[in-house]
Parts: structure tokens; C-alpha cells; sequence
């Protein structure tokens, strides 16, 4: 499938989000790398493949739908209690403080390079404060496109997990990743008309 000017609409059923943490500190053997999946996300692409500086990218995340999909390493596997344990600590006010921020949001601002290869620059909103990221992404053969940004928690006021005395802690940096798997006209069947179009 090769990438076409048009308007798409993102989200699970087009491909997958998850975040990936690492591990820091003295008691870094005890823990695991993470990888959590938002379930519960929805966005869209403009694409104009000839002319990126018309593309744009705008996505959302319910900060209550991310799931523990794997923990690796550690000195133990990770149990189902454990992954119901990360997912309440996720929601707690010193990370992501879902009741009182409900979505991440990402508005693209820049767009560069060509399918094959491109930088996604926007502007990143989470638990109220906004910073510029990058996005790296690349043309993936038949799973089209797949990329991934860093993202440092404290800059946006989330204190990385610590446990042990704080001998293991989570690594402030995470990494983003993104794969759209199949592209999903907004225009199609089921989808509200939007603003502006004819």
C-alpha cells in the first residue's frame, strides 16, 4: 500500500501507540522495561505527499486506556496484580493524573522529509503543560508507516517511579512509538462530516 494525498482518521483499529520504559538506579534487576499500549486513542493525518509542509498529524490519548502489555527483565515474571498495580500507579497524581487530565494531545507543527523517511515536529500537551517533541518515522513495507519519539516525564511534571527507596526507578526518558498499519479515508463510511470540507 503506498501513501496518497487525503485526509485519514488514526486510532486502534488503523495501528497500534504504546510507550516503552527503562530502568534506572542500583535496583534496576528488580524491575522491568515496560511496554504500555494506549487502547483508547484517536487522530488525523492530512497528507499532501508532494508538498509535506501542507501534511499535519493531530492525535489524542485517554490517559485512563494505557495497559501493561509486557514487562521484561526483572527477577521475576510480571503478574496480572502487578499489571493492575502499574495501571492504578499510571493514574495517580504524581505521573499522569488521570482524573484531572483525561487525554494527552499532539498537534503537529512542521512537517519534513518524504514518506520513506520524515520528522513529525508538534506540539505535545500532558497533564496541562505543553512542549515541543520530535517524531522520527519511516516507510515500513507492507505495515506502512512506524516511528517514535523521546519523551522526558519530568518536563511535563510527572515524577518517574521509584520503588525500593528510590534504589529502582523508572527512566525519566520514554520512548513513543507509533505503527499505522492501514490507512482509513476520514471521509468513509461512518465518519461525521468535517468542517471545511466540500
Amino acid at each position: 500500500m503506498t501513501l496518497t494525498d487525503g485526509t485519514y482518521r488514526l486510532g486502534p483499529s488503523t495501528g497500534r501507540l504504546l510507550i516503552r520504559t527503562g530502568r534506572a538506579g542500583l535496583g534496576r534487576r528488580a524491575g522491568h522495561d515496560l511496554t504500555i499500549e494506549a487502547t483508547r486513542w484517536s487522530g488525523e493525518a492530512v497528507v499532501a505527499v508532494g508538498d509535506p509542509d501542507r501534511s499535519s498529524v493531530s492525535v489524542t490519548v485517554e490517559t485512563g486506556s494505557l495497559e501493561v502489555r509486557e514487562g521484561t527483565g526483572g527477577l521475576k515474571a510480571l503478574t496480572d496484580a502487578d499489571r493492575a498495580e502499574i495501571k492504578r500507579t499510571l493514574a495517580d497524581k504524581a505521573l499522569l493524573h488521570t482524573v484531572e487530565h483525561p487525554t494527552i494531545t499532539f498537534r503537529s507543527t512542521r512537517i519534513t522529509g518524504t514518506p520513506q523517511s520524515f520528522e513529525i515536529t508538534g506540539e505535545l500537551t500532558i497533564k496541562g503543560r505543553t512542549h515541543p517533541v520530535t517524531v522520527h518515522g519511516k516507510a515500513n513495507g507492507d505495515r506502512l508507516l512506524r516511528g517514535w519519539a523521546t519523551v522526558t516525564q519530568s518536563a511535563w511534571g510527572i515524577k518517574p517511579y521509584t520503588a525500593f527507596l528510590g534504589a529502582l526507578r523508572l527512566a525519566d526518558e520514554v520512548r513513543v512509538e507509533f505503527e499505522v498499519a492501514r490507512l482509513e479515508p476520514a471521509d468513509g463510511p461512518g465518519s461525521p462530516p468535517h468542517a471545511g470540507q466540500a
